[in-house]
């Protein structure tokens, strides 16, 4: 791939400006079929497959295509994903490049309790030994998003209490097609996407890149960088037997690339100066950043040995690499203690602030530096069959993966002078922490898809072996020539049974019912004291499909015998990654969906409802020192970042060549730290409405202008109080642009 993205960029530019086109004001002809069934490899992939399959799902199932991505033009993820029910996030950034995000109640940070997959492929940095999520599919690059819940996610895992998302990254097209968007906005923003790409018979190709570039909406006093850089590169190469061949196989290729470096701190404010301006930074972030890089190489075979089998192997292979320098603490106290308790802490604060110089050793910087790989074969055998009137789809799988996490980090040491953070001693390489953590796990599933006249059942059981290990090395022993001086091993083995039921009515009304056992791997973090997170896991609902409507409820309960809390900086805590048994909890809920689309005349006006219930429970107490729930857990308390009410309604309006579109989004006020009554003050997030609104007008057959406005009101809102004092969510921000298909 490219080493410089500058390059990069320019280079797909000239390839697709001197492509062969069609007169422009002409209307394109219609695209030809793939020649590879690609339909038969999304059903055994991805979560989903397709909008139509949902009908047929015995679960909760839910895609946002790409006409539904164009229409809503932001890529940020928090606000995609609104329109689906039953998921919980927590904002951080504004933009949505690190997400946080749960589903039915399960833990939101770093998205660790999600099954988090590109293509069909786990995407996290080292999904079984270090899940918690700091690289993230680019959700602008991407060409739909699928979300699977219930008994229905048996198939994904490992992770199964909450579900999977799916990225689905654009297809090779089946003719030739170039596409380029440009825009710019708000914070001296901008952002260029292009592809290009071509098929025949038997051979497929497509380059895509997108790029962004942010000046960043928080202030940091005395000025300074506070945005992001972007770079992202993706290709696939196609090769395919011919229609006439007796053996139909297809053997594609997909190389990516994405280059991030990010002005970005965990260091938030105190609740006074929150109040005064939100969007403040203290100069003790000055230096905070973080620099990633992630490779991905994907190799997928398809197969179709016969008219009613199909066969589906991957091969892949993920690397990660980031570097996160931030401010830890000052004068030898925690940044969070500092803006918690201001008035004890005044001279640290005036330190974080830039008013008061310090001594030149006062303010500790890490470099939270990690080395990220994995690696797997994975395959899925599907048999399609009638026996007699009874119709089976069975899927069979299987999965080799291993990964590993190395950690080698050290603390830099600064003074306060003046404003400006000066130098005072440079750390030794590995002497904050040093060592690795891995995994091995074999994964297999076994699922049949069962119609019978109404009925649709679908059984399924997937079955888990992981062997973690963790090796800790002197921080002296940079080189690690001495060997670990610490050993962690364990072994898990788990068996998730599911079933999932659908009952057709007739009229497209319908109802759905499953339950299936849940399963969290415990990671490297854990030791002799700490249990597997495994719940019992329930839902029941109704759902309706029409002409032009579909209507979805669905109530859920998830029955945890041992939840788990992992420590992580991200959260509050140390970045040693222990884990803390949570006992039983319960979380119930309600997932509610409305879409309709009316026409009249030339005119459509879409109308789509989401709303979510989530309310979790512990039900056991005990004593902790884990951020989110300590000091002590009692009986009845609520789970934290996991709000009680979500709703989000969106309409418009469109006619031949133009659309506006209106989406509201309500959360409620929810929890910071475990508890139950009302929220005490500083343990909470404010509740919010954020209303977003975007049009779009096609100004020649192939070329649209659009203009997006995110947060029309300027609502100033607290997203976290984690890790460190309070955080702001996006203020207004504009942006406009062009797209044209050649």
């Amino acid at each position: 791939m490219c080493s410089n993205s500058t390059v990069c960029a320019l280079a797909l530019l000239v390839v697709v400006w001197v492509s062969p086109s069609r007169t422009w004001g002409e209307e394109p002809t219609a695209a030809q079929p793939a020649p590879a069934s690609g339909y038969a490899v999304s059903e055994l992939v991805n979560v989903v497959g397709s909008a139509e399959a949902i009908v047929h799902i015995p679960g909760s199932a839910h895609i946002i295509g790409k006409e539904e991505l164009e229409v809503q033009s932001h890529d940020d993820i928090h606000r995609i994903l609104q329109s689906i029910p039953g998921i919980n996030a927590q904002e951080e950034d504004g933009y949505g490049l690190r997400p946080n995000i749960g589903m039915r109640g399960t833990g939101v940070e770093r998205s660790q309790k999600i099954t988090l997959m590109e293509d069909g492929v786990l995407i996290a940095p080292a999904p079984y030994s270090a899940p918690a999520a700091y690289y993230f599919p680019t959700p602008g690059r991407m060409e739909g998003i699928e979300v699977r819940k219930g008994s229905a996610a048996i198939k994904q895992g490992p992770y199964t209490n909450g579900g999977a998302l799916n990225m689905v990254s654009a297809a090779i097209p089946s003719s030739w097609s170039t596409r380029l968007d440009g825009a710019t906005g708000s914070d001296s923003a901008y952002r260029l996407q292009g592809l290009v790409g071509d098929s025949s018979e038997r051979f497929g190709w497509m380059l895509q890149t997108y790029q962004l570039d942010t000046g960043g909406f928080k202030r940091l006093d005395g000025g300074g960088e506070t945005g992001t850089k972007l770079h992202d590169y993706l290709g696939k190469v196609r090769f395919s037997s011919g229609v006439s061949a007796s053996l139909h196989q297809t053997l594609e290729l997909k190389l990516g690339r994405t280059d991030q470096v990010g002005n970005e701190t965990y260091l938030g404010l105190t609740e006074a100066d929150f109040a005064a301006d939100p969007l403040r930074r203290y100069r003790g972030s000055q230096l905070d950043a973080i620099d990633s890089e992630h490779e991905q190489i994907h190799l997928r075979h398809f197969a179709v040995p016969g008219g009613n089998v199909d066969v589906v192997t991957t091969v892949y292979d993920n690397r990660f690499y980031r570097d996160w320098f931030k401010n830890e603490n000052v004068a030898g106290v925690s940044n969070a203690s500092v803006l918690a308790d201001p008035v004890s802490y005044v001279r640290e604060l005036g330190i974080l602030r830039g008013e008061t110089d310090s001594g030149p050793r006062d303010l500790r910087l890490r470099h939270n530096r990690r080395d990220y790989a994995s690696r797997g074969v994975a395959s899925i055998f599907g048999l399609g069959a009638l026996a007699g009137t009874v119709d089976h789809r069975l899927e069979v799988g299987v999965r080799f993966h291993e990964d590993r996490e190395d950690r080698f980090q050290e603390e830099d040491l600064y003074g306060m002078l003046g404003g400006r953070m000066v130098l005072g001693e440079l750390g030794v390489a590995g002497s904050q922490s040093n060592r690795v953590g891995e995994a091995r796990a074999v994964a297999l599933f076994v699922q049949d898809r069962i119609a019978w006249g109404r009925f649709s059942l679908l059984p399924g059981i997937r079955y888990e072996s992981i062997r973690h290990r963790r090796l800790d090395y002197s921080t002296r022993d940079p080189r690690r020539v001495a060997g670990p001086t610490r050993l962690r091993e364990n072994k898990v083995r788990a068996l998730m049974p599911g079933l999932g039921l659908a009952l057709e009515l007739g009229g497209g009304h319908g109802l759905v019912a499953g339950v299936h056992r849940g399963f969290s791997p415990p990671g490297t973090g854990s030791t002799e004291d700490v249990e597997v997170e495994r719940s019992t896991n329930y839902e029941l609902g109704y759902r309706f499909f029409g002409d032009g409507f579909r209507a979805e409820a669905i109530g859920f309960v998830n029955d945890y015998d041992n939840l788990l809390g992992a420590e992580t900086v991200a959260g509050g805590g140390t970045a040693d990654g222990e884990l803390f048994n949570g006992g039983a909890v319960k979380v119930r809920g309600v997932e509610a969906l409305v879409g309709y689309r009316h026409r009249a005349g030339s005119l459509t006006v879409p109308l789509n409802l989401s709303y979510t219930y989530t309310e979790g429970k512990f039900r056991t107490s005990f004593l902790t020192s884990f951020a989110d729930w300590a000091p002590r857990v009692e009986v009845g308390d609520r789970l934290p970042y996991i709000p009680k009410h979500q709703l989000r309604l969106a309409s418009g309006v469109s006619g031949r060549k133009w659309s506006v579109n209106l989406a509201g989004s309500y959360v409620a006020a929810m929890r910071t730290r475990a508890g139950q009554g009302p929220i005490p003050a500083g343990e909470g997030t404010d509740s919010r409405l954020v209303v977003d609104v975007g049009a779009r007008y096609q100004l020649l057959v192939r070329l649209d202008l659009y203009a997006n406005v995110r947060n029309l009101t300027d609502d100033g809102y607290i997203v976290a109080r984690r890790p460190y004092g309070l955080r702001p969510g996006l203020p207004r921000t504009v942006i406009a642009g062009v797209s044209f298909d050649l």
